[in-house]
């Protein structure tokens, strides 16, 4: 059965034998990746270690990525007419909230090192990094925020973080502004 692409981004097309499916979702398409390559794993051995890594990744992508995604962001110019600079303190308002709380909860859980949960990459790293790329294309201050710069920061200088950079995708806008 192929699936039928929303006009939302992300999607991906994989065939499996002869049929080609579309699947959409960012955290699904993650999920399915995952379970069919399995190595290395995105989510800890450990249930409770799975069950924190998926609560940081749905802190990503529920409370702050929603509000500020493109659609969104059309939308507040598009249809509502607010100026470009309205459009970026709404985009602002929206990480700075979500961003404290997350700083502040990785800032003091002994599970994070140099990653989300100790030095292996999991589904958090996979959400949290294209969210401060996301937020220094829109010039976002993030000094408050060193934590999550530091994981997003090593993350990125991993082969496999580092080929998935939005900017290096054959549809990319300009890299980000801010380092």
């Amino acid at each position: 059965m192929r699936s039928i692409p929303r006009g939302l981004v992300p999607s991906l097309t994989h065939s499996v034998g002869d049929q080609t499916h579309v699947l959409t979702q960012s955290l699904a398409i993650i999920d399915y990746l995952d379970e069919v390559y399995p190595e290395p794993p995105l989510l800890p051995r450990l249930a409770l270690d799975r069950a924190y890594v998926r609560s940081v990744a749905l802190q990503v992508a529920c409370d702050i990525h929603p509000v500020n995604n493109l659609r969104v962001l059309k939308y507040l110019s598009g249809t509502l007419g607010i100026t470009d600079e309205q459009k970026s303190a709404w985009y602002r308002h929206w990480i700075d909230l979500g961003f404290a709380s997350l700083e502040k909860r990785l800032s003091v859980d002994p599970r994070v090192g140099t990653l989300v949960f100790g030095d292996t990459p999991t589904l958090a790293d996979l959400c949290i990094v294209p969210q401060v790329w996301n937020a220094r294309r829109f010039d976002v201050p993030l000094d408050a925020y060193p934590t999550i710069v530091r994981i997003a920061g090593h993350a990125m200088s991993l082969p496999a973080f580092a080929a998935a950079e939005p900017s290096m995708q054959p549809d990319a806008e300009p890299p980000p502004r801010s380092a």
